[in-house]
């Protein structure tokens, strides 16, 4: 898991568990992606009310809960920033967040989803992220 998770503001969740309680599909989801993270580099994470973010510099990957915001049965969301865009059926949304971000939306509901191509694409918001 990243080294240093950063609480967030004051009255917001802090801690990852916090932030998945009563989910523990998402918190397992969350859990993967940190553990592809971690092995890709050191990484700060940040949890907020909204997200839980890695850092490298800049914030390169987001997990969320898009229950928060929609009528949904997907756990988690996994949200990162490639220099340019890329086509896969995977990703639920690809939008041109900046004119040199991208960032490409997955919707997650199991671990196996985490794989080695979603780690190439971390590996690549990683480096990106300087």
């Amino acid at each position: 898991m990243p080294a240093s998770v950063m609480p967030g503001s004051i009255g917001v969740m802090t801690t990852p568990e916090q932030f998945f309680a009563g989910s523990p599909n998402g918190l397992a989801l969350y859990e993967a992606v940190a553990n592809v993270i971690s092995s890709i580099g050191a990484a700060e994470v940040r949890v907020t009310k909204s997200q839980i973010s890695f850092h490298r510099g800049k914030g390169f990957a987001f997990v969320w809960r898009p229950d928060q915001y929609l009528k949904t049965d997907v756990p988690a969301v996994l949200s990162f920033g490639l220099p340019c865009e890329v086509h896969s059926p995977r990703f639920k949304e690809v939008v041109r967040a900046a004119p040199k971000v991208w960032m490409h939306h997955i919707e997650l509901r199991d671990t196996h989803q985490i794989d080695a191509e979603v780690r190439t694409w971390l590996a690549a918001a990683y480096e990106n992220a300087q």
